[in-house]
């Protein structure tokens, strides 16, 4: 878990609501310091030095205690974002402990003073979740794998490029949805990816569950669809040299069968 900051004091207990509004009321000629500081309840000092920009580290009502500033600025941390989403656009996703290194490796060139861990050279945990709470557009997801082939394949001209066929095709036959048909095929292995947690001894390190294979034995499906939303039977092939009647047990109704040495 990550070290967490704790309170020592009481000092800036004021809220960040009532600064703003001292602040505008003040800049806006409405009310003097001390007149401010009695209604809105902040400390006429504080409110002085942030309406006149003396407090290097504080940014209008934004309250920071002690040691615990921001080692970014709000525009260095928007573009760090902006990298990071532009990777995961590019395939190419960062990991939290990937954006740690990465922030220490943007301290360092850049001068920036910092607190991060110069041994492992990288940022700390809290540092890593209080910038994800800063930026709430970013989360943590399991990213599905995809082939070099299909990320090249996958641009604007060449989506651009296949829409134009098909606006040429359905010019000329006008199909309906119900006639117009996708199909794909993919594998299906007998040994499920994750297993779900059981219940076990405390302290046993070694926990299994019975599987038809460690590895698992990779079958492929054939499915087919049409853009109205009707379909046809799938199509299995399982890899295995004779039929057994027992494997189509549970399939969907007409769906066609046929083995094969490696699926």
């Amino acid at each position: 878990m990550p070290t967490r900051y704790t309170r020592t004091t009481q000092q800036q207990t004021w809220d960040s609501e009532a600064m703003e509004k001292a602040i505008r009321a003040v800049r806006n000629g409405e009310m003097g310091f001390l007149k401010a500081s009695t209604v809105f309840g902040v400390p006429r000092s504080t409110l002085k030095r942030r309406v006149q920009g003396k407090n290097k580290h504080a940014v209008e009502n934004v309250k920071i205690l002690g040691s615990r500033r921001p080692i970014f600025s709000p525009v260095q941390e928007a573009q760090l974002v902006q990298h990071i989403l532009e990777l995961e656009n590019r395939f190419y996703g960062l990991t939290l402990r990937d954006v740690r290194k990465l922030a220490f490796q943007l301290a360092e060139r850049n001068n920036i003073k910092h607190n991060f861990n110069k041994d492992t050279q990288m940022a700390g945990k809290a540092w890593a979740s209080d910038f994800r709470k800063r930026h709430p557009e970013l989360t943590l997801r399991s990213p599905e794998a995809t082939s070099l082939a299909r990320a090249q394949g996958f641009n604007k001209v060449s989506v651009t490029k296949y829409f134009d066929l098909l606006e040429e095709v359905r010019s000329k036959t006008n199909y309906p949805p119900h006639r117009i048909f996708n199909v794909d095929e993919s594998g299906f292995t007998t040994v499920q990816s994750k297993s779900s947690k059981v219940l076990a001894k405390k302290g046993k390190k070694q926990v299994g569950a019975i599987t038809s294979a460690e590895r698992g034995v990779l079958s492929t499906v054939v499915i087919c669809m049409a853009a109205g939303g009707n379909f046809i039977p799938p199509f299995i092939i399982f890899p295995r040299k004779r039929m057994k009647v027992k494997l189509q047990d549970g399939a969907p109704p007409g769906t066609g069968f046929a083995c094969h040495s490696s699926g």
